[in-house]
């Protein structure tokens, strides 16, 4: 079974700052944001091949990459779309084209990555790997060790934001990435949310889980290293 890494870099990252999009920006050691994620995946043996999607003006950007990094397993850099669900849905279509002609697509498991979390570890990769050999869909979390705040999300300001309800902490994760599935699932789900004329999502566990409800979401333990690079001061740590 073809274990397929998607590496979803075609945010603007505006919350950084600056006029690059921070999957482009240098991390400690010199290296980007991109390189240390597509890194992680191509050292990985259980990864088969790597799909980047990205920016139309950081096409030239990611070759570069290639060439500096001399990424083997790098397959192909795609488009992404305005919303991050438009650019996972670019590459199952891209992953369907392509393969439907070699194998079936219960043959094939997709891990959809932010590239905004480029410290993914080995262990990760591995034990999501592994749980997709039993289970069609397998997302990684950690559990949430704040309180938590259910709010009035009607409130524009946040000092307007009114408090509804505190949740049991004990039944809350925080969610990470990959997102992985079998590639018959996460497109059947998506074929059925494209055609939601109100479709919101934040992340492929939500189409899989709206519109594919009777699929079950197993949960891998994550790590607070696999965190997500949002503001300028977490290039600092």
């Amino acid at each position: 079974m073809k274990n397929i890494a998607v590496i979803l870099a075609a945010g603007s990252g505006t919350r950084v700052g600056g006029s690059v999009p921070k999957q482009f920006l240098p991390l400690a050691d010199g290296k980007t944001v991109l390189e240390t994620c597509v890194d992680a995946f191509e050292q990985n043996e259980r990864i088969d091949k790597i799909i980047i999607v990205t920016l139309p003006d950081y096409i030239a950007k990611v070759q570069e990459s290639m060439l500096l990094c001399g990424w083997q397993k790098v397959a192909d850099i795609i488009l992404g779309g305005k919303e991050r669900w438009e650019s996972s849905w670019n590459a199952v279509q891209e992953l369907t084209m392509h393969d439907a002609q070699c194998t079936m697509y219960d043959d094939i498991n997709i891990l959809l990555h932010d590239c905004a979390r480029p410290f993914v570890s080995q262990r990760i990769l591995n034990d999501v790997c592994e749980a997709l050999e039993q289970h069609e869909a397998v997302t990684v979390a950690v559990p949430a060790t704040d309180t938590m705040y259910s709010v009035d999300g009607s409130q524009c300001t946040m000092h307007d934001v009114r408090l509804v309800d505190i949740p049991d902490r004990s039944t809350m994760f925080r969610a990470q990435t990959p997102q992985a599935f079998r590639l018959s699932v996460i497109r059947q789900a998506y074929e059925r949310a494209i055609q939601d004329p109100s479709l919101q999502a934040t992340d492929d566990c939500g189409i899989v889980h709206k519109y594919l409800p009777e699929t079950p979401i197993y949960i891998i333990k994550g790590e607070e290293s696999n965190r997500k690079l949002t503001f300028q001061e977490d290039f600092l740590n």
